[in-house]
């Protein structure tokens, strides 16, 4: 079987990275084709992956026309070269249209409900979506289900083994207590208006209040008076940070899903609101969403009072509930390789 793998954003390497190294012993020939985006190469190179660069994109925002017309172009010569018998994304606007013009069929992931844009002009053309149980909408025929997250693919216990070195990497003395800060960039279509902290130097300081180190992750430039907890590892080591930090507070659902499914409580503040951590704060307590006035200051209250009582079993019995309650991601790609590749 022959899979073309198409991955456009840095959290696509993670997805697909168990998939691709496990790939060979079920024969499956694979072929890696990558958007040139912040550290997408980077990361594919500390994981070893071959891959071939599709395009630079010319803006920031992939779906700008004249991105999304070249990164098609170049799936499309990728799939007539390679001849795939599946074509594999997540999101997958240029991997849905190349499909309707090869061999191939194309199984497309997503979760985001939002993206309204990027969905309308993919999913009538994608053969198998497939979308998380607590996913919002209903797409049609074409859509599957799963109970589970797309972060389990790379961090359930059976792809994601933690690293306890990550607290000397990043500068911790043994026993200090932390808490990763994320900010994000904002910049892409689907985020407009989606606004998180108001200021970020404050965030700092009331969290420091309660005794915990910040260590902060950023898109963003930082404030002169914070730029110093800005932490620095490889990003191919930042789930392992996540998994040992007392919290994560931030504007990334994505890190604030990764944290909760590590068992490390999550503090998400944004405008936007998603299927999956709705799911993961009503069913299983380990995402705190903070939307609209005032979110920064309930946000913080209710930081500081998870740090001040905070005790890990409790959150190591919520994790394993999930746990016990939904699949292996990556387990769940490969059948689903597999079921489409035999359809062609």
């Amino acid at each position: 079987m022959r899979v073309l793998v198409q991955l456009t954003h840095p959290a696509h390497v993670h997805f697909f990275r168990p998939y691709v190294e496990l790939a060979a012993d079920r024969g499956h020939a694979v072929r890696v084709l990558a958007l040139e985006k912040e550290m997408s190469l980077e990361l594919l190179d500390a994981y070893g992956i071959e891959y071939e660069v599709a395009c630079e994109p010319a803006d920031r925002d992939l779906f700008r026309i004249r991105d999304q017309a070249r990164l098609t172009r170049a799936t499309y010569r990728a799939a007539r070269d390679f001849d795939p018998d599946v074509l594999a994304a997540i999101g997958g606007t240029s991997v849905a249209h190349v499909s309707t013009l090869v061999r191939g069929r194309s199984l497309v992931f997503y979760d985001t409900e939002h993206a309204t844009l990027q969905n309308a002009i993919t999913y009538p053309f994608v053969d198998r979506l497939c979308t998380p149980a607590c996913y919002r909408d209903d797409v049609g025929a074409n859509q599957v289900r799963y109970r589970g997250f797309q972060e389990l693919a790379y961090l359930h216990p059976n792809r994601f083994s933690p690293d306890p070195s990550i607290r000397e990497a990043a500068g911790l003395d043994p026993g200090e207590r932390f808490v990763v800060l994320r900010l994000v960039g904002w910049d892409a279509v689907h985020d407009v208006g989606s606004g998180g902290f108001a200021d970020v130097s404050d965030v700092v300081s009331a969290l420091e209040a309660t005794g915990v180190r910040v260590l902060i992750t950023s898109e963003a430039p930082l404030p002169p008076d914070v730029r110093d907890r800005r932490v620095s590892i490889p990003p191919h080591r930042i789930h392992h940070l996540l998994w040992a930090a007392d919290a994560f507070v931030g504007e990334s659902p994505t890190m604030a899903t990764e944290s909760a499914v590590l068992g490390t409580p999550a503090v998400y503040v944004s405008n936007l609101r998603l299927g999956y951590t709705d799911e993961l704060e009503r069913e299983y307590d380990l995402v705190a969403t903070f939307s609209g006035p005032h979110r920064q200051e309930r946000a913080l209250s209710h930081a500081v009072s998870l740090l001040d009582g905070y005790d890990a079993s409790v959150w190591d019995a919520r994790r394993e509930r999930l746990l016990d309650e939904t699949v292996d991601t990556t387990a769940f790609l490969v059948d689903h390789i597999e079921t489409e590749g035999a359809r062609v």
